[in-house]
This record gives C-alpha cells, sequence and structure tokens, in this order.
C-alpha cells in the first residue's frame, strides 16, 4: 500500500483526491495546502466527495511528507515554476517518489533547462525517489498515444495530434483570459502564444514521439492563427466581448530532414460560434485526437468524461489517473526522472489490487 499526499487542492489537486480515494493500493494520507484558511478541511470537500475521508488540508508539509511514501504534486506550475521546483525538491530529497503535471519543460527530460534537471535528479539521488512528469496535452495524448497509433501504421508520412477544446467549460479564469487571451485585444498576442512559449511547452513532446519512432527531430516551428469574436458571449466566466480573441490555431510542427513529421496542433475557441471553418469536436466540448497520414490513414478521437463535470474535468481525470497509475512502477525504479514514454502501459499494483480496480 502507497501512501499519497496531495499537494494542491485546485482543479488538478481535487481530482487527484478522488483518484486517491478509488484507487486500489494506494491510501490518501495527506493533503496540502497553501491556504490557512483551507487548513483542517476534509479532503471529500475539496473532491465532493459524498463519504469523509478523515484527512484533513494542512499547511505543514514536513508532517504531511512523514506521512507518506510518494507526493502527487498538483500545485499550478506554470506561472510559479521556481516556487514549483523548490517544492519537488524538497519532496525528493525527503524520499518521496513524485508525479506531477506541472512543469511543462520535464514532459521530455532531455528538452528540459539544464540547471533543472541538475536540481532535481540531485535531489533524487539524494533521497533515493523517483519523478514522473506528464499530462494529458502535452502528455499521452501526445506521447504514448502516438507512439502506439503509429505502431498500427507502415509507410509514415506525419503523425498530428491534435486537441479541439471549447475553453467555455475550462473554469479557470486567469488561465483562460490572461495565459491564453480570450477576451483580450486582437493587438496584443497573449502569454501562452508568445513566440518559443508553445515550443517550450509541447516541443519535448514533439520530440519525446520522435525519440519513441528512432526520429531524430533536427526543428521545431510555429504557426499561429487568431479570430476575434463576431458577438459578445457569456459564459461561466462572464463576458467576452464581440472584437476581442475568440479563437487561437496553434501548430508546434518538428521536422526532420526537411519535412513536417510531428505536429502538436490545438484548435481553441471560447465559444463554438469562432472560427466554424477550423476543425471541430465530433461531439460536446472537445477531443483529442492522434491523426496518423500512412498506411493506413488513421484517426484515433478520445473523449473523457465524468458524471455531474465538464470534459475538462474529464481529462483532468486521466492525466490524475495516470500519474497515480505509475506512483507503484515509479517506486520500483532507481533514483531519477522519467517521462511518459517509460511508463509501462500496464501498471505494477499487484494482482489484488489490479482486479480490485473493476467495479
Amino acid at each position: 500500500m502507497q501512501r499519497i499526499a496531495v499537494w494542491g487542492t485546485g482543479n488538478m489537486g481535487s481530482t487527484a483526491i478522488r483518484s486517491a480515494v478509488a484507487f486500489p493500493g494506494l491510501e490518501l494520507s495527506a493533503v496540502i495546502t497553501s491556504t490557512p484558511e483551507k487548513a483542517g478541511r476534509d479532503a471529500a470537500s475539496f473532491a465532493q466527495l459524498d463519504a469523509l475521508t478523515g484527512v484533513a488540508a494542512t499547511t505543514d508539509v514536513d508532517a504531511a511528507l512523514e506521512a507518506c511514501d510518494a507526493v502527487a504534486y498538483m500545485a499550478s506550475g506554470d506561472i510559479r515554476p521556481e516556487e514549483a521546483i523548490t517544492d519537488i525538491e524538497r519532496c525528493l530529497r525527503a524520499g518521496k517518489h513524485v508525479v506531477t503535471p506541472s512543469l511543462y519543460s520535464l514532459y521530455d527530460p532531455r528538452s528540459a533547462p539544464p540547471e533543472w534537471l541538475d536540481r532535481l535528479s540531485a535531489a533524487a539521488e539524494e533521497g533515493g525517489a523517483g519523478l514522473l512528469v506528464s499530462g494529458v496535452d502535452p502528455g499521452w495524448g501526445n506521447d504514448a498515444l502516438a507512439v502506439i497509433a503509429a505502431g498500427l501504421c507502415t509507410r509514415l508520412k506525419t503523425i498530428r495530434c491534435q486537441e479541439i477544446f471549447d475553453y467555455s467549460t475550462y473554469d479557470q479564469p486567469h488561465s483562460v483570459r490572461v495565459l491564453c487571451g480570450f477576451g483580450g485585444s486582437m493587438d496584443e498576442v497573449p502569454m501562452m502564444l508568445l513566440p518559443s512559449i508553445p515550443t517550450m511547452v509541447w516541443g519535448g513532446n514533439v520530440r519525446l514521439i520522435g525519440r519513441g519512432l528512432g526520429l531524430e527531430i533536427d526543428e521545431i516551428t510555429e504557426e499561429l492563427e487568431r479570430r476575434p469574436l463576431d458577438a459578445d458571449v457569456d459564459n461561466v466566466m462572464g463576458r467576452f466581448e464581440k472584437g476581442t480573441q475568440g479563437a487561437f490555431r496553434l501548430q508546434v510542427i518538428g521536422w526532420a530532414d526537411g519535412v513536417q513529421r510531428v505536429v502538436v496542433e490545438h484548435v481553441t475557441r471560447i465559444d463554438p460560434s469562432c472560427a466554424p471553418d477550423w476543425p471541430q469536436p465530433d461531439e460536446g466540448a472537445g477531443d483529442h485526437r492522434v491523426i496518423i497520414d500512412g498506411d493506413p490513414q488513421l484517426t484515433i478521437v478520445v473523449r473523457a468524461d465524468v458524471p455531474g463535470g465538464t470534459r475538462a474535468d474529464g481529462g483532468n481525470t486521466t492525466a490524475a489517473n495516470r500519474l497515480l497509475g505509475a506512483i507503484a512502477w515509479l517506486a520500483t525504479q532507481k533514483p531519477g526522472i522519467y517521462d511518459g514514454l517509460d511508463v509501462p502501459l500496464r501498471s505494477a499494483l499487484p494482482a489484488e489490487a489490479e482486479t480490485a480496480r473493476w467495479a
């Protein structure tokens, strides 16, 4: 039985709490929050669970680490990377395995800043612990799934990993309005879309796919289109005015010997009416796709839904489950940093725990 501390109580933290309680072979032992007002609340209140867990949120990191074997680090890392790295270092040095979606640059450790690798590798070695960084997109939607799909084809020309999503269902105003720029001026490029930032986020997955298929990606380029809203729209995050950014289409393109080989594409809207000529989801608010131009021409479409939640909640749940499901495997590995292609397709849970997953 692996005792798990969940660090963070936001979208990903609450999802990880729900998964930790449900996953056989795992025991939720602590929940860490940086907000004093949340301390003392039962973990069930964050994850909307019917039954109390008996685990109260705490701001005492040392006590939480003392009570666990591994940490699901779910606090934000995109706008506070230095703090996230420091937190993860602390866990690793304490001998706790860490799984996290929070540091995009580490989705492919070979593409990460060397100083980050040096710090985290040293911490892992000192504590005898392992670190796995992964998610959905970037994550399994454009690493393991793409490599598996390519294995079903020959005469490969291009692999395209595509996310099509309506962000009005993603109730994260800072990420939606500030980082992605929805509702902002078309004269200003938002942070997430500035030159080189998309490559920082998704370039590692482009290289990871190439590495998984024995393909050397020698150049990565970016293409961006943006569209304004034709009318005011309202959603859970408020009003998004006519003429402001309503959609973007972003491509991060991996080249090999002058040929486009691996593409990560995002078609993202704040309302389904914007950019109607761009690719649309087959149904609902969005989906992930892997499209192989090869023999055969192959398209795999993935959607994730959870009861009472949005499709964004469903995607978050797949990310949390993949990370939590890898903890038993991570505990058997040498100290170090691992990526999405290192994780075996079958979990390392004991047979009795694996059987218990069936509802």
